[in-house]
């Protein structure tokens, strides 16, 4: 093994936080793996991890040859990007990452139009309602639907996030039509909760078509951690839900739900959705997926028209 690879090994193990992990990252066994770290040492005379039984920690050595490879990894991924770019079409493997209901219903499809118009492509599409780390996990691409969080890394706005409250028809029928912010929030809600992200609050307006924007609790009888579930929640008459537009699979006269306070401001909470990769000179096979899924989508999203003159709602 080259000590080019050696030491891309050597960064993975530091990134994953163990030999284990590393190891399963490029399908080697940890003994395997553990040859070469130190074999990686032995070239270059320096002890690079202090190991114990359970846990390791880096050198003086290891710090700054790690800090060096991290700028032998740019040099790499820029040298691919060079060669990407005299390229004809796409070709290569594309591993992304996506939420769950995402990927499922507006990614999938579009895979398979991408795959077909080039068939010297190989994707592998991860789907986790939970962020992945793009560097650490060896993403091409991601795709995020909420905040802006990573800043070291590139984001593309593909998505405006409009909101909306909604319910079933029957759960109308059975608890009332709320005519205000307060009335709402007594009501039963399904909320959307997966590991340290719980959807529980609506920030709007305190009356009808004002400025003045603030933060209400739901009462979240019924917490998923999916969207599906959440909206199939929502069609079995459990409570309404705050949903982003793009959670709705069809118009919303198909589904049995009604919006409601639709006279009422929603605030965006400065979301969006993005997709996000690691590098601002994007690979022919990036920003190829990239066109493919803004085309999809469309600009502006087309389920933006599942709630009819949604644009002159929640304003």
């Amino acid at each position: 093994m080259s000590i080019t690879n050696q030491l891309l090994l050597f960064k993975d193990v530091v990134q994953q936080g163990s030999f284990s992990k590393a190891a399963a990252l490029h399908d080697m066994d940890n003994s395997s793996l553990s040859k070469q770290i130190k074999k990686l040492e032995a070239t270059l005379g320096v002890q690079l991890l202090n190991r114990s039984t359970r846990s390791f920690s880096l050198t003086s050595a290891g710090e700054e040859i790690l800090n060096q490879t991290h700028v032998l990894v740019d040099t790499l991924n820029q040298i691919h990007s060079i060669a990407d770019s005299y390229q004809s079409e796409p070709k290569g493997l594309l591993r992304i990452t996506a939420p769950i209901f995402f990927g499922q219903e507006y990614l999938r499809p579009v895979v398979a139009q991408f795959m077909k118009a080039y068939p010297n492509v190989q994707v592998t599409m991860s789907l986790d309602d939970k962020r992945a780390d793009i560097i650490a996990d060896h993403f091409d691409l991601a795709f995020r639907v909420g905040k802006l969080s990573e800043s070291n890394l590139i984001a593309r706005k593909i998505a405006n996030t409009n909101f909306a409250v909604v319910a079933s028809k029957q759960f109308v029928m059975n608890h009332g039509h709320p005519k205000s912010i307060e009335a709402l929030i007594e009501m039963p809600a399904v909320v959307y909760s997966n590991g340290d992200v719980t959807l529980d609050q609506i920030r709007t307006s305190e009356t009808p078509h004002s400025e003045v924007m603030k933060t209400f609790k739901m009462r979240g009888n019924y917490k998923v951690s999916d969207v599906r579930t959440m909206m199939g929640a929502v069609q079995d008459g459990l409570g309404y839900a705050l949903i982003d537009l793009f959670n709705l699979d069809r118009p919303i006269s198909e589904s049995g739900l009604m919006p409601l306070l639709t006279d009422h401001k929603l605030s965006t909470m400065d979301t969006g959705i993005y997709a996000i990769y690691p590098h601002r000179k994007q690979t022919l096979l990036v920003s190829e997926f990239i066109r493919f899924v803004q085309e999809h989508i469309g600009t502006p999203a087309f389920w933006e028209n599942h709630i009819p003159d949604y644009h002159q709602l929640y304003r």
